[in-house]
């Protein structure tokens, strides 16, 4: 290769190689030196402690976004833990003392709504910044993602998703029911190449299965080698009356409404009423959040011919639009249905 300076910017690769000063390989190998030069700069400018400041300001930003969700805080105290447990763990490691491997395949036990989706998505972004997984992804699967309908497809399915999944986390909700085939349902074959991915991707995938407590319970009995591999478990409990108040107040305030005082001592009247919306199958925030927009919907309706609506109005979700939330959301006309009068 010609003897010419090194060359800040492509244009100035382009420009030689038109005038016919370089050839179309020296072309082509400056370009390569010259993204690799632009690769280590901002190493070799940075300071170590600038890097690792940067990096706990990212791990206490997502430990941030944990501490505002409400209730949970069992499940906060053991994210919590699971945090200084890596750190101090690659602390020790780079101190040349033993460090045990983190096995952090999880089981998340709860009702529908009670945040087990939320809090993964956020410790696979906690892990990433912990460098624990290289890209801290969720991948949410279940059943009918993972089961085929002949022999093999069931494997050709399970390794798609986990590929997929790999640097991050596979959630698969209500795991238990890839079991419930028996021994001759493909359900099995999903399990058992699931065992074997965990194995094959220790330290770039992260397995959380997730559903009711009991349900779970019984599907670990169901294997053996599947148990042993899940050094962690976390119960999602349901929400108080008033966790699911300042839920559903949290919920408006994201979208610019908010409760007027009559209609916040409605909202706990109705979840101190209403089995429906506080347990079970159409438990917590996500009949919370039915309920929300639902009465945003009726509060449309309240107000959609009053042009002189003022802005506090557009605002408001009353006593008035809850009732008629909970009304529509009954299938019964308001005087009919129990809890509120």
């Amino acid at each position: 290769m010609a003897r010419v300076r090194q060359p800040q910017r492509m244009e100035e690769i382009s420009n030689w190689l038109r005038q016919g000063r370089i050839t179309p390989a020296d072309a082509l190998q400056m370009a390569i030196e010259l993204r690799k030069r632009r690769t280590a700069a901002p190493r070799a400018q940075g300071k170590p402690a600038d890097t690792a400041q940067d990096q706990q300001r990212r791990i206490q930003a997502v430990i941030g976004e944990l501490e505002g969700l409400v209730g949970l805080g069992q499940v906060k105290q053991l994210v919590r833990e699971l945090q200084a447990y890596i750190a101090i763990q690659l602390r020790r490691a780079r101190a040349g003392l033993a460090s045990e491997p983190s096995t952090l395949h999880m089981i998340f036990t709860g009702n529908p709504g009670t945040g087990k989706t939320t809090v993964a998505r956020l410790l696979g972004r906690l892990l990433k910044e912990m460098g624990v997984l290289p890209k801290g992804h969720m991948v949410e699967v279940e059943r009918a993602d993972l089961v085929g309908e002949y022999i093999g497809h069931t494997a050709q399915r399970t390794r798609e998703i986990v590929r997929k999944a790999t640097g991050g986390i596979l959630f698969i909700d209500e795991a238990y029911s890839l079991a419930r085939g028996g021994e001759r349902d493909f359900g099995k074959e999903a399990i058992d190449y699931l065992v074997r991915a965990m194995e094959e991707h220790r330290g770039e995938l992260v397995l959380i299965l997730a559903g009711y407590p009991d349900e779970m319970a019984w599907f670990l009995r169901q294997n053996p080698g599947l148990r042993s591999r899940f050094a962690l478990t976390l119960h999602f409990p349901d929400y108080t009356a008033e966790e699911l108040v300042a839920i559903g107040e949290m919920m408006l305030r994201r979208r610019d409404y908010q409760l007027t005082p009559d209609g916040r001592a409605a909202l706990r009247q109705i979840l101190r009423g209403q089995a429906w919306l506080t347990a079970g199958e159409h438990g917590n925030a996500r009949a919370m959040r039915n309920l929300v927009e639902r009465a945003i919907r009726c509060q449309a309706l309240r107000l959609v011919d009053r042009p002189d609506a003022t802005r506090e109005e557009l605002m408001a979700i009353t006593r008035a639009d809850l009732e008629d939330a909970v009304a529509a959301l009954a299938g019964r006309p308001w005087p009919e249905y129990p809890g509120l009068r």
